[in-house]
């Protein structure tokens, strides 16, 4: 999966979303790594709509202009989990190669604990319900850890 096809389903998970508040939450999610374009946000959710992983959930008429919200199907959900658990396993492996000091312990090392980190549920996204992308085990910069964290019933 792609990450601007991850990153969509990501923005979908918490509730349905319009087409610019896909874009809001892809940026926020990205730390402003990823910003979609209309047009290829429009033709991603055309694509994904085609592949059953997002429906539409219902369409408002807005300053007299048609707004249509997307949501996730149940193929949508299980495909979003499965890239999570696929993610986490990299991620997992990732820090377990950087643990290994190549040249019998010249190269870089990554204490047990500390290394690229990939956590979802609890707080991290409780006040918002939304996921969020942050840091380390208290989302600070500080730690400098990546830590990608989805709230709610992944």
């Amino acid at each position: 999966m792609q990450e601007p096809t991850f990153l969509i389903l990501t923005a979908l998970a918490a509730e349905p979303a319009h087409g610019y508040g896909v874009i809001r939450a892809v940026r926020e999610l990205s730390e402003g790594e990823v910003v979609l374009r209309p047009g290829t946000l429009y033709g991603a959710l055309d694509r994904l709509t085609e592949q059953g992983l997002i429906e539409v959930d219902r369409e408002e008429a807005v300053d007299g202009r048609l707004r249509r919200y997307y949501r996730l199907t149940d193929s949508g959900t299980a495909a979003l989990a499965g890239q999570v658990r696929r993610l986490r396993r990299n991620a997992d492996a990732a820090a377990a190669r950087l643990r290994l000091a190549p040249g019998g312990g010249t190269g870089p090392q990554v204490a047990p604990g500390t290394g690229p980190r990939l956590a979802f549920g609890g707080a991290a996204s409780a006040a918002s319900g939304r996921p969020r992308l942050g840091f380390g085990d208290g989302g600070s910069a500080a730690s400098g850890r990546p830590r990608l964290a989805f709230g709610g019933g992944l």
